[in-house]
C-alpha cells in the first residue's frame, strides 16, 4: 500500500516549503518531495547566497572608500575563494533551517525526483534508482525554474556560465561579458565590477533593467558607467567563439557588429520552467507557453492537482511563490483567502544602489489612461543619505490626479528594498497621496524621502 498524505508538495523552494508549513499549521499531513536540497534554488543558489556575495562586495567597496569617512585602511585585498565559501556557508545554514522547520511542523521530507501519476499519485525516484509511490488528496506542483538558455549562447559551465556557476567560480575572472540586464545580470555586474573584474553588459532592449521605470534605468546606467562598467543596449550576442583561451563575443549593435574578448560569458537572459518529466502529459495537466494553467486559487484542470511559483503565469519571484503557496493550501483547507493581486507585487534588485518598485511605471500609467501626478525626491537632498555617503538615487511616486490613488512607486538608492513595503501596504489599504504626506515619517531616515516625494507630487515638498 502506498503511503497516504493529505497534501504532497513537489519542490521545496519558497513556494513549496511555505505551502507545506502552512498546510501543517492547518492540520494537514504533509510530505514534500525534493530532488536536490531543501529550500530550492532561492535558498541554495539564488536569493540568499547571492545576497551574501553582494554583501562581501559592498564591504570591500566600503573599505576601498574608507578615506571618504575619515578612516585610513592600507591595501585591502579581495579573497575571492573566501567570499564564495562564506556565501555557501550562509546558504547551507538556511537549508538546515528548513530542515528544522520541517521537523517542528512534522512534515516529511522525501528526497528524490517526483513524477505525477494519474489518480492523485506521485512516483518518487531516488538517487539509487529506487521508485516509491505516494498518494495524496491534493498534490501541489512547485518545481520552480532554472537559467534560460539561448540557441546562440549554449551554456558549457566553463566559459559560458549561468548564475549558479557565477556564484561558485574557483577563481575570480579578469573580465566578464554579462548577457541580459535584469536583476540577475545587474547584480552580478555590481559584484564582479566592485572586486576588480572588467565587466561589459549586453542588453537586447533599449534600457538596462528594462522592467523598471525609465528614469530608474537611466540613473543606474549612469552610475554603472561611472563605476567603469561598459554597457551596450539595443545589442544582441550573435555568437561566442570559445576555441581560444577565453571568449570572443560577437555582438550586433545599431552601429554594426563588434567583437569583445573576455574570460567568461555569463548568460542572464531569464528563467525557464522545470516542467520536463514531472508527469504533466501523462495526467493531462494543461500548459501554455511553458507555464501550467491554473485558476485564481492555483487549481489546474485536473482535480486535486495544483501548481504555484515559477511554473505558473505570475512573476517569477520568491515572495510571489510563497504567497501563492499560502493561498493555495488555505483554499484546499476550506478557508476563504483573497486571490493574489499581481498588480501590487514589489520587485527588488540588490545591486548597489538598490532598486525597488511596485505598481505602474509613469509610462504604463499614462498608457492606461490615467491623469497623473508625479513626485520625485532625490537622495542628494536627504540628510540621512548625505550622512551615510549614499546620495545616489531617488524616490519617484505616481498618483491618480482625480482620486489620489497611489498608482506606483519606483526607488533607486541605498536600502530602498527595505522601504518599498510602505508603498505595497499603502496601496493594499487604498491610501491616497495626501494621507502619505500627512503620515509623519521619522527624521533623519532614508524613508522620509517617500513622504517628500508624495509632497512633491502635490507641490508641497519642503526640502527641495
Amino acid at each position: 500500500m502506498a503511503e497516504k498524505y493529505d497534501i504532497l508538495v513537489i519542490g521545496s523552494g519558497p513556494g513549496g516549503y511555505v505551502a507545506a508549513i502552512r498546510a501543517s499549521q492547518l492540520g494537514k499531513k504533509v510530505g514534500v518531495i525534493e530532488k536536490e536540497s531543501l529550500g530550492g534554488i532561492c535558498l541554495n543558489w539564488g536569493c540568499i547566497p547571492t545576497k551574501a556575495l553582494l554583501k562581501s562586495a559592498q564591504v570591500f567597496e566600503y573599505i576601498t572608500h574608507a578615506k571618504d569617512y575619515g578612516i585610513s585602511v592600507k591595501d585591502p585585498q579581495v579573497d575571492f575563494t573566501a567570499m564564495v565559501k562564506r556565501s555557501r556557508g550562509v546558504a547551507d545554514g538556511m537549508s538546515k533551517g528548513i530542515q528544522f522547520l520541517f521537523r517542528k511542523n512534522k512534515i516529511d521530507a522525501i528526497m528524490g525526483f517526483g513524477k505525477l501519476l494519474p489518480g492523485k499519485k506521485v512516483e518518487v525516484s531516488n538517487d539509487k534508482g529506487e521508485k516509491t509511490i505516494y498518494e495524496a488528496e491534493s498534490i501541489i506542483l512547485a518545481t520552480g525554474g532554472r537559467a534560460k538558455e539561448l540557441p546562440n549562447l549554449k551554456i558549457d559551465g566553463k566559459k559560458i556560465i549561468e548564475y549558479r556557476k557565477a556564484m561558485s567560480l574557483e577563481k575570480q575572472p579578469k573580465s566578464m561579458v554579462i548577457v541580459g540586464s535584469g536583476a540577475i545580470g545587474v547584480e552580478f555586474a555590481y559584484l564582479y565590477n566592485s572586486i576588480g573584474t572588467k565587466v561589459t553588459i549586453v542588453e537586447y532592449l533599449p534600457n538596462i533593467v528594462p522592467n523598471e521605470d525609465e528614469e530608474v534605468s537611466k540613473q543606474l546606467e549612469r552610475i554603472y558607467k561611472k563605476a567603469g562598467i561598459d554597457i551596450l543596449t539595443n545589442a544582441e550576442v550573435t555568437g561566442v567563439d570559445t576555441t581560444g583561451t577565453g571568449c570572443k563575443v560577437k555582438i550586433k549593435t545599431a552601429k554594426g557588429e563588434q567583437t569583445i574578448e573576455s574570460e567568461i560569458v555569463l548568460s542572464a537572459v531569464g528563467v525557464a520552467t522545470n516542467l520536463e518529466g514531472i508527469g504533466l502529459e501523462e495526467t493531462g495537466v494543461k500548459t501554455e507557453r511553458g507555464k501550467v494553467l491554473v485558476d485564481e486559487f492555483y487549481q489546474t484542470n485536473v482535480p486535486g492537482v495544483y501548481a504555484i511559483g515559477d511554473i505558473t503565469a505570475g512573476q517569477a519571484l520568491a515572495h510571489v511563490a510563497s504567497a501563492e503557496g499560502i493561498i493555495c493550501v488555505e483554499k484546499i483547507a476550506g478557508h476563504h483567502p483573497e486571490p493574489l493581486d499581481y498588480k501590487n507585487i514589489p520587485g527588488c534588485t540588490y545591486c548597489q544602489p538598490e532598486i525597488a518598485s511596485v505598481g505602474y511605471t509613469e509610462k504604463q500609467a499614462r498608457e492606461a489612461g490615467y491623469e497623473i501626478k508625479v513626485g520625485k525626491f532625490p537622495f542628494s537632498a536627504s540628510g540621512k543619505a548625505s550622512a551615510a555617503g549614499a546620495k545616489d538615487g531617488f524616490v519617484k511616486v505616481i498618483f491618480d490626479a482625480k482620486y489620489g490613488e497611489w498608482l506606483g512607486a519606483h526607488m533607486i538608492g541605498a536600502n530602498v528594498t527595505e522601504m518599498i513595503a510602505e508603498a505595497v501596504t499603502a496601496r493594499k489599504l487604498e491610501t491616497t497621496g495626501h494621507e502619505i504626506i500627512k503620515s509623519v515619517h521619522p527624521h533623519p531616515t532614508m524613508s522620509e524621502a517617500v513622504m517628500e516625494a508624495a509632497a512633491a507630487a502635490y507641490d508641497e515638498v519642503i526640502h527641495l
